[in-house]
């Protein structure tokens, strides 16, 4: 069966090396013995195929190296990945959205690409401390400014709950 899958078809070393671990595990290497993947785009699809995961969600050209193996984390954790399973949408911009999925936070407040990764992650870190990011969750703050208006209210949060703990403790 190795044989036949290489004819008539341009695979490098490296591809081929792929395809050739894919059968050592008994995986169905047709998912990407394809020679419009790369050598590294096959190492990804072959891992999520290793760890029973659907990579259909990931298994096209499309995406690179980095964006794949950030849909493949997430489909390890079992997560919603269409809400980042989206080329617009970089390598550091998956991570973000991926850890709100993994948090079970409402990642809809910050999955847009007009959002930055340092711009995410402010949102992200705000809806984890369960502040109204709202105020902030504008593209025209930069993730600094974002960072600054964060610990502003989060300071104001603690502040509140302090304030909550004494009178009941006095009570």
């Amino acid at each position: 069966m190795t044989q036949g899958m290489y004819q008539g078809k341009e695979f490098n070393g490296r591809q081929i090396g792929q395809i050739r671990k894919g059968l050592k595990h008994r995986l169905d290497v047709n998912t990407y013995a394809d020679p419009k993947f790369n050598w590294v785009q096959m190492r990804q699809i072959r891992k999520g195929l290793k760890h029973r995961l659907d990579v259909s969600a990931y298994a096209d050209p499309k995406f690179d190296d980095l964006q794949r193996r950030e849909i493949r984390k997430g489909l390890k954790h079992r997560l919603d990945v269409s809400a980042y399973a989206d080329p617009k949408f970089d390598d550091l911009q998956r991570r973000e959205i991926r850890k709100g999925l993994k948090r079970r936070l409402d990642v809809s407040a910050y999955a847009d690409p007009k959002f930055d990764d340092l711009q995410m992650r402010q949102i992200r870190k705000g809806l984890k401390r369960q502040l109204d990011v709202s105020t902030y969750a504008d593209p025209k703050f930069s993730g600094m400014q974002m960072w600054e208006i964060r610990k502003r209210l989060d300071g104001e949060a603690r502040r509140v709950t302090m304030l909550e703990f004494e009178t009941l403790r006095s009570k």
